[in-house]
């Protein structure tokens, strides 16, 4: 690791953390971090800047590229797994070493352009969000040249996410953010891939972070040019699992709820039903028997001969429903203690790192 020289930060300017996650970007690395500090020298007189390059287990040239650029731009650091670990763990070692004020995530391939970090900047310190999004699936967003199975994929798994949670957030997976330094130093995360993003927002959701959105522009035209193919069958069978999960780790009362709604309604029908067909049987129970007991008993057994699997059916969908509104509770109850016992132990954690870490000045 070369480390960044943040020393000579000025006091009067905001310090700016950059992560950048790096794996085998080898073809891409030096111009893509020559083009984004060309950006980034347009704002220097607003902010001060350290960069952090997370090689994450790079097979190719990466790390070694990485180093240089260490040593030709002060404020760039290389931080090297010498395996790769995935994002959710690159993404914690930048974390870890950031300094400023305010970190933002970018990816490396400029994939979204480096002007979004002024647009990112410009939203978090007028609207003290703790967390913005950049985000190409709100209104005024765009997508181009991403591929239309990659492109639906992620649509659907973030708009069942946006169904799920009930949040006003069009893109939960998007790794293009920025955030409060302190906020997300003293976040204890756990995921170690790509469900990184949607855990940030769960967890800021029950710490009642304010997160908001801007529009951005995701472009793949770069990576089509370069032929680097990111999507396969397989990953997109688990993106929809992943999806589904992370859904669920929103509201998972909700789940048992509507299921068991629909279940209970199901037994209903059924059971009414069977009440109806008890109706316009019982009048032809008069020469059988006499009292109501026992016409009415006579009339039950008349519809169940003629359909006993209803009874069946509407007896278990009816227990099933009961079950399922149960785990509802359950689930809204253990959600509850989660949330509680998070939002302690992250206070506990914001005022630990507090007490450690020295300012940047």
């Amino acid at each position: 690791m070369v480390a960044a020289d943040i020393s000579k930060a000025d006091p009067k300017k905001p310090l700016v953390t950059l992560i950048l996650p790096a794996f085998n970007e080898e073809a891409i690395i030096e111009t893509n971090i020559a083009t984004l500090y060309g950006y980034l020298d347009t704002l220097n007189e607003r902010y001060d800047w350290e960069v952090l390059i997370i090689n994450d287990g790079s097979t190719d040239r990466t790390g070694e590229l990485a180093d240089g650029l260490a040593q030709t731009y002060p404020n760039l650091t290389a931080h090297h797994h010498i395996v790769n670990r995935n994002l959710g763990n690159a993404l914690r070692t930048g974390f870890r070493n950031s300094h400023g004020d305010y970190v933002i995530v970018l990816d490396i391939d400029l994939s979204y352009a480096p002007e979004h970090v002024g647009q990112l900047l410009a939203e978090i310190t007028e609207t003290q969000s703790d967390m913005v999004i950049a985000s190409p699936y709100m209104k005024g967003g765009k997508n181009t040249a991403v591929p239309r199975l990659r492109l639906l994929l992620s649509k659907t798994v973030n708009r069942m996410m946006r169904a799920a949670s009930r949040l006003d957030i069009c893109t939960f997976t998007g790794m293009v953010r920025a955030y409060k330094g302190e906020f997300i130093r003293s976040l204890n995360t756990k995921s170690s891939t790509f469900d990184i993003n949607s855990e940030i927002l769960l967890k800021a959701y029950i710490l009642r972070a304010r997160v908001t959105e801007i529009p951005a522009h995701l472009d793949w035209s770069a990576q089509r040019e370069l032929g680097k193919a990111r999507t396969s069958s397989l990953r997109i069978v688990m993106g929809i699992f992943n999806g589904l999960a992370n859904s669920f780790i929103f509201r998972p009362y909700m789940f048992f709820w509507i299921l068991g709604t629909f279940v209970f309604l199901l037994s209903i029908y059924i059971i009414v039903w069977i009440f109806i067909n008890t109706y316009y049987a019982y009048p032809m129970t008069a020469e059988l028997a006499q009292g109501f007991e026992d016409r009415f008993s006579l009339a039950v057994a008349d519809v169940f001969r003629q359909r006993p699997y209803s009874f069946i059916v509407g007896g278990i969908t009816m227990i099933i429903s009961i079950q399922l509104l149960g785990l509802g509770f359950i689930s809204l109850q253990k959600k509850r203690y989660f949330d509680e016992l998070f939002h302690l132990n992250s206070q506990i954690l914001k005022k630990t790192i507090q007490n450690q870490r020295p300012n940047h000045v």
